[in-house]
């Protein structure tokens, strides 16, 4: 398992709008004398059509209430055959800006976490900069599925802390109602459409993120997959043509990397499970979730869940939870979060982080636009 150690930097800046510079070797094993850089803007987005889970039983050997009680998922929304990744996620950077107009000021470089992109090249970062005005910013997509997001967190704080970048707009975004089969039971009843973003920038001291833990281990590749130009895995796993799932493989690697990566983070962050007001985790089974905060000693009282309503939308799960608790108020000024993650590749992410609120778009619904 490979540990980001935030990398710090000689001279903080003196303000929050300062490039950082000058990487400094003894301010890496210093964690008081990091910048804080952490989210100063969120937005998220997900289609009109809400498809219930009645909905598969025409066609599928299933029913809407073994659906939700294996899975947690009730309902998943998908895209109107006109929509693309590309647009949910310009939709969820135009909610940021709905709510903070300023939010993408000073961005100069753009992440979309996707398994879904709209073409291979150009990037559907790009395609998302040429539409929410940041033409010219560097823009890459970031491939570790459901992990993606939080990854991109982690790259986003390295880019800013190596003087690359000044703020990031890292953007979670999945149609993936067009690369499933919906006739597959295994796959079809999992995954829906939808996009979350956040701008990672610098924060006032106290703030932002701790740490973050990442890994990955390709041996576990044809347990999770989705094919591209190869048509079998190295060893001559056949993908076929749409996503394919071992979903008892991934039940256990799931399990155990959630409560593995989750206990390391929290012991390089100088915390333990009783410091977390909200564990932040993928969306990808209620049981999963379950398992996990047990393995934490935390009650699911403390998960923030949404996959009732919108099912797995991979590297948009991160983002559209941690927005919905922020805009109805569960997540508060100060308070000490902890997300969790994990994707194909087979891939594992946990990061930790104080939450600010100071910035519009992160304040709850009913009083972002009402000032102190």
């Amino acid at each position: 398992m490979w540990v980001f150690r935030n990398s710090v930097l000689n001279s903080v800046p003196n303000s929050l709008n300062g490039r950082s510079k000058n990487v400094s070797v003894r301010a890496m094993s210093d964690p008081s004398a990091r910048p804080s850089l952490g989210i100063t803007a969120l937005g998220m987005y997900v289609p009109d059509r809400v498809v219930p889970n009645a909905e598969f039983e025409a066609r599928i050997d299933t029913n809407a209430d073994w659906i939700e009680s294996r899975t947690g998922i009730r309902e998943r929304r998908f895209a109107t055959p006109e929509q693309f990744t590309s647009d949910l996620g310009v939709l969820a950077v135009r909610n940021m800006l709905e709510r903070d107009p300023q939010a993408l000021q000073g961005v100069d470089a753009i992440i979309c976490a996707t398994v879904s992109p709209d073409a291979l090249m150009p990037s559907t970062a790009a395609l998302i900069g040429m539409q929410v005005g940041l033409v010219g910013a560097a823009a890459f997509d970031l491939s570790t599925a459901c992990s993606g997001f939080v990854y991109g967190l982690s790259v986003a704080q390295g880019l800013i802390m190596s003087g690359a970048a000044r703020r990031v707009l890292v953007v979670g975004a999945e149609a993936l109602s067009k690369i499933v089969d919906q006739d597959d039971r295994n796959t079809a009843i999992l995954f829906g459409d939808g996009a979350g973003a956040a701008v990672v920038g610098p924060v006032p001291a106290g703030y932002g993120f701790q740490e973050f833990v990442m890994g990955a281990d390709g041996n576990g590749g044809s347990s999770l997959y989705l094919r591209c130009v190869a048509p079998t895995l190295p060893g001559g796993f056949d993908m076929g043509d749409s996503v394919g799932m071992n979903g008892r493989e991934v039940f256990k690697f799931a399990v155990r990397v959630l409560g593995e990566s989750g206990a390391q983070v929290l012991a390089k962050s100088g915390l333990t499970s009783a410091d977390v007001h909200w564990v932040i985790p993928h969306q990808a089974n209620v049981r999963i979730i379950e398992a996990a905060m047990d393995r934490f000693g935390l009650p699911m009282e403390r998960a923030v869940v949404n996959l009732d309503r919108y099912g797995n939308t991979s590297s948009a799960t991160v983002p559209m939870v941690l927005d919905e608790a922020v805009q109805d108020g569960r997540v508060q000024d100060g308070q000490q979060l902890l997300l969790i993650a994990f994707g194909g590749g087979l891939s594992w992410v946990a990061g930790t982080m104080k939450w600010w609120d100071g910035a519009p778009s992160l304040k709850p619904a009913q009083t972002a636009g009402v000032s102190a």
